[in-house]
């Protein structure tokens, strides 16, 4: 049986969306020039390996979540600016996965890079690790701001992902430069219809999120 190469094309589209649930969409195929650095992706993380789930380096958040970035891409843009997304839409699997590493104290490999100054059995009592996360909800995303021109993320006062106090939005151990760009990226995001975590300036949900308390599992590929 032969078939077209436009069917073909079709069959392999159709077939590689199908695992989205509905109201999910790639972000990439609605945000022009977003910048993607996926950390569970890969072993830069502070687990230090892949995490389940994370199959592919794409971004899937829900469809509203996106429409709200694009607004924010199009307003950076114009300074020329745009978004680099570290993580959007996060399995049950891979939270479950984070769960399983934390309570493994004797594993500490990346603790020099990412939690130098937390203990890792008081990863649970801090908050820096959950059984659930937003994530998992569709409309919780992880980014940052970058240099279009550069590719080069804004200084902000430090990496993504790092457990400490250095993190938390109302930090003023910061350089001017790096106060002036963290308070970018809150006032942009908030002003779109995002709200922030105190701990984490890199962290934001989307207000009236449309699965809120609903935890997914399909994985990103």
């Amino acid at each position: 049986m032969k078939f077209s190469l436009a069917f073909l094309l079709i069959f392999i589209t159709t077939t590689c969306l199908a695992q989205l649930r509905d109201g999910f969409v790639y972000a990439q195929d609605i945000i022009d020039d977003l910048a993607v650095e996926l950390r569970y992706c890969n072993e830069n993380n502070f687990v230090g390996e892949q995490i389940d789930g994370y199959n592919k380096e794409v971004v899937i958040m829900t469809d509203v979540a996106a429409k709200a970035l694009k607004k924010i891409q199009d307003t950076l843009k114009k300074q020329g600016l745009g978004i680099k997304i570290y993580d959007a839409y996060r399995p049950q699997r891979a939270v479950n996965h984070f769960v399983r590493w934390a309570k493994q104290i004797n594993d500490t490999l990346q603790k020099q890079q990412f939690y130098p100054n937390v203990k890792k059995r008081n990863l649970f009592k801090q908050g820096y690790i959950a059984s659930k996360s937003r994530h998992s909800s569709g409309s919780t995303l992880d980014l940052t701001i970058i240099n279009l021109e550069t590719g080069i993320a804004l200084d902000m006062g430090s990496p993504y992902d790092f457990f400490g106090p250095e993190s938390w939005v109302d930090n003023k151990k910061l350089t001017k430069k790096q106060q002036s760009n963290r308070q970018l990226l809150q006032h942009v995001m908030l002003a779109n219809g995002f709200r922030n975590y105190a701990q984490e300036w890199w962290h934001f949900t989307l207000r009236g999120e449309p699965y809120r308390n609903q935890y997914f599992d399909f994985p990103i590929e």
